[in-house]
């Protein structure tokens, strides 16, 4: 599967961490699609968005979500 993605579901609010899904990419840090759909859709209501995001700026909060995992994503690449 030397040319194949892998989807990897579990990150964000099924519960799983930036540590979990790092070893779903090779040594370059490609390979992977993460699925964090739920936590992106709903970013406006979590607790990190809820008191700053209004639910008619559920867009806006899941934006800010995509950019916040993809950064923790990258800082776990990083790290191992």
């Amino acid at each position: 599967m030397k040319q194949s993605y892998l989807l990897v579901p579990g990150y964000g609010a099924q519960g799983g961490t930036a540590r979990d899904v790092v070893h779903s990419f090779n040594c370059d840090g490609l390979g992977a699609i993460i699925n964090a759909s739920r936590s992106i859709m709903c970013a406006y209501n979590s607790d990190t968005w809820k008191d700053k995001y209004s639910e008619n700026e559920f867009d806006v909060a899941a934006r800010a979500e995509a950019i916040r995992m993809r950064d923790d994503i990258n800082r776990a690449l990083e790290a191992r």
